[in-house]
């Protein structure tokens, strides 16, 4: 009970695991090659595979969506996921999902919170401020939030902050004089452009966030994944090391797993 899992799938993907529960991020499960649409006539072709299916999951608790874009949430994942499954996103997506059959999807306002409680641990979810991309552009994409998430057993606590697709902007300054000591942090990284303006982190800006947040492990998400992406993970990598901030950071690759310490 003292630990917990982090399975990378691929892109913002991820599988977290801690005493019961299981929580899928952002599910996107297309397969190299395959295209997701954007909007406004966009499209992004995927680079990469999944490191599992979606049919390969276990019975899922919840599903944390930052924001309702086809490379978080793709066709098929609207198709094939257990209509049942409680999903907790910003207000918009639940609105758009709920049409879609997801009757257990939920919006959260920034600060918002929704706990969920399960034999001898207790998760709440917060969402944090995010913006995708510049103030003019950001209103053209759909919402997005960050999230943390709280783990709390008897007197043991595990803060996780999930930055969901967002630009470091000022609101992102409140998120550590609300939850300061944060444990992990999964980047969403990328760099990722839309009619060549950069609307998630590129590996300056992740760096930036680090700086600003302090968790005191980070994990980056979100590169290399589609075409959209024009930032590398290598760019991370070698602003990390210009920071000398590489003892706060752990790579994965798709179907890696890592444990964490309550």
């Amino acid at each position: 009970m003292d630990q917990g899992s982090i399975l990378f799938i691929g892109t913002a993907t991820t599988l977290i695991r801690y005493g019961s529960f299981a929580i899928l991020t952002d599910p996107n499960f297309l397969h190299q090659h395959e295209e997701v649409h954007l909007g406004y006539g966009l499209r992004s072709k995927r680079l990469t595979q999944p490191a599992i299916e979606l049919n390969d999951l276990p019975p899922l608790d919840l599903v944390i969506l930052s924001h309702f874009h086809e490379d978080h949430f793709d066709r098929g994942v609207q198709q094939r996921l257990d209509k049942s499954v409680p999903i907790v996103t910003t207000p918009k997506a639940a609105h758009a999902l709920r049409k879609r059959g997801f009757e257990n999807a939920v919006g959260i306002m920034t600060w918002q919170s929704k706990t969920v409680i399960r034999p001898q641990t207790t998760l709440t979810i917060t969402a944090t401020p995010g913006r995708h991309g510049p103030r003019i552009i950001a209103n053209l994409l759909p919402e997005v939030m960050g999230s943390i998430l709280e783990f709390k057993r008897a007197d043991k606590t595990f803060k996780m902050y999930i930055t969901g697709d967002t630009l470091v902007y000022d609101q992102i300054k409140e998120i550590p004089k609300r939850y300061p000591g944060i444990d992990l942090a999964l980047l969403h990284l990328g760099g990722t452009k839309i009619m060549g303006i950069m609307v998630t982190m590129d590996g300056r800006q992740g760096v930036k966030m680090l700086e600003i947040v302090h968790p005191k492990l980070a994990i980056p998400i979100h590169y290399n994944d589609y075409t959209v992406f024009k930032s590398p993970l290598s760019d991370f990598q070698n602003e990390v090391a210009k920071a000398e901030m590489e003892n706060h950071v752990h790579y994965m690759n798709h179907g890696d797993e890592y444990i964490f310490e309550i």
